[in-house]
């Protein structure tokens, strides 16, 4: 048996089993959208950025020196997958009472929670950002806070 053929072929049945796993996940999460593409790209920013501000300017304030934790790290990636669990809720919800409302309010929640700290991160950095930025992401986290508790009982 060729050996580079069966690595081929591993490689490929991996990668088939990688787009089945993502397709799965985009479903289960209502669909592969603008709005949760937007979300993962503001965590992946959040993330980094937040490395970038523990790792190399030593100003996180996740850690007692400002460097990097790993247990931040960790904690910061849970947080992630909880905020990925309450789009699923809010994903099932939609489908359950036949409506589409609930799961875009989570992402755009989460957007705008997102974006806070990606701009905070910035901050940190010392990068300069436009006012009308933070302004913005403060009337949508706002809106959305208006919107979780007006649903409060």
């Amino acid at each position: 048996m060729d050996r580079g053929g069966a690595v081929s072929r591993l490689k490929d049945a991996a990668l088939a089993l990688a787009a089945m796993a993502g397709s799965a996940l985009s479903a289960a999460l209502g669909g592969w959208d603008a709005a949760l593409q937007t979300l993962l790209v503001c965590m992946a920013l959040d993330y980094l950025s937040g490395v970038v501000v523990a790792g190399v300017f030593k100003r996180s304030d996740k850690s007692g020196d400002g460097a990097l934790d790993s247990r931040a790290g960790f904690r910061g990636l849970c947080k992630k997958g909880a905020e990925l669990a309450l789009v699923l809720v809010g994903a099932r919800l939609d489908h359950l009472l036949g409506g589409d409302w609930a799961r875009m309010a989570v992402i755009l929640f989460f957007i705008g929670n997102e974006g806070l700290s990606i701009l905070e991160n910035l901050g940190l950095m010392g990068v300069p950002y436009p006012a009308f930025l933070r302004e913005a992401l403060d009337v949508l986290k706002e809106q959305n806070d208006r919107g979780q508790n007006d649903c409060d009982m």
